[in-house]
């Protein structure tokens, strides 16, 4: 049975296939980066104030708080593609969809977050939570609905004048009775 509104045939499953398989490396990769412990002489306590650490990355200069901020937005932004890929949904709705995925982003930046605080060299920082799930809207936003439009436009085609429609070439017409009149 298929869902409503999801790429139809055998397209459709090789697109679910290769969002999970991308999605799966990809959260590899991230546990790889973010949860190897660092050989670090010593760390700064864990920031839980909103935006902390980016004005201190702003105090440092530009090219480097371009680069530690755009590492925040970065790490987690193909999850904005992924996870709509892995669902595999044309027709879903862009806001719910937007709301759905970084919600995701949000909890798996969040789960990230909470493995760090037992790594050694490694603090919880509120700022990177932040920073993932922006980024993981932003890839999103980018992306996903003129990908979705543009793979809509291509599925949808002029049917034929003679063709029967899917559902009626794979069972047949239905059979109509022709309609008896009403005695007086």
């Amino acid at each position: 049975m298929q869902r409503q509104g999801s790429i139809g045939g055998s397209a459709a499953i090789r697109i679910r296939v290769t969002g999970g398989v991308l999605l799966v490396a990809h959260l590899a990769f991230v546990a790889w980066v973010m949860l190897r412990p660092l050989d670090v002489p010593w760390v700064t306590p864990a920031n839980l104030r909103p935006f902390a650490t980016v004005r201190a990355d702003l105090a440092l200069g530009w090219p480097r708080a371009a680069c530690r901020i755009g590492s925040g937005l970065g790490l987690l932004a193909p999850l904005g593609v992924l996870i709509p890929m892995a669902h595999g949904r044309l027709d879903a709705s862009p806001f719910g969809s937007l709301i759905r995925t970084a919600t995701a982003g949000a909890l798996i930046s969040l789960g990230v977050t909470l493995l760090q605080t037992g790594v050694p060299g490694r603090v919880a920082d509120v700022d990177t939570l932040l920073l993932n799930t922006v980024g993981v809207a932003l890839a999103h936003l980018a992306v996903v609905p003129a990908t979705r439009s543009r793979l809509r436009r291509r599925g949808v085609r002029e049917p034929l004048p003679d063709a029967l429609p899917a559902e009626e070439a794979a069972q047949g017409r239905t059979p109509t009775i022709p309609r008896v009149g009403i005695a007086p």
